[in-house]
């Protein structure tokens, strides 16, 4: 794996849940198993999602792709600067970012692990950049994976290599 990588193949998910918060605990679980995140970091992105939204309405960049999600918390409760990826099996209702009255179908998160306070937006940009940049026909395989270590691969090799 390239040296500080966003991208871990122990933080990447593919998961059933049919709604944010069983996909939280899910996801959660994990990560504080394998302590990336704090005991805190479920109730914290939990609440963070209901008060900021972190639906992508991805239409602007093609109408082929599905809606994405960027969930993610302060930085005092995660362990380490990572994008954790989660394929979504069913269309799970985000709230929509810009929008926030608005429901989006999500397919696809990215979920954003910073202990770095000033580097939250970063990530953020360069996940937009990443969307922007990346064929749509390349995007579409990725979103359509249910294989982690596919995934995992997809973005190691992909992200930031414009």
């Amino acid at each position: 794996m390239k040296e500080n990588s966003l991208f871990s193949v122990e933080a990447v998910f593919v998961s059933d849940a049919t709604d944010s918060t069983a996909i939280f605990k899910e996801v959660s679980k994990s990560l504080f198993a394998r302590d990336l995140v704090k005991e805190s970091f479920f109730n914290e992105i939990t609440k963070r999602e209901e008060k900021y939204p972190t639906g992508i309405d991805t239409s602007p960049i093609s109408k082929e792709l599905p809606n994405i999600a960027v969930p993610h918390t302060e930085g005092e409760f995660v362990n380490t600067c990572l994008i954790v990826p989660v394929a979504l099996k069913n269309e799970v209702i985000f709230k929509n970012m810009i929008e926030p009255d608005k429901n989006l179908s999500v397919k696809f998160l990215f979920m954003i692990l910073n202990d770095n306070p000033e580097g939250q937006a970063n990530i953020l940009a360069q996940i937009m950049d990443f969307l922007r940049l990346t064929p749509v026909s390349k995007l579409t395989e990725l979103f359509n994976y249910t294989d982690q270590d596919k995934i995992f691969q997809f973005l190691n090799n992909s992200f930031n290599n414009h």
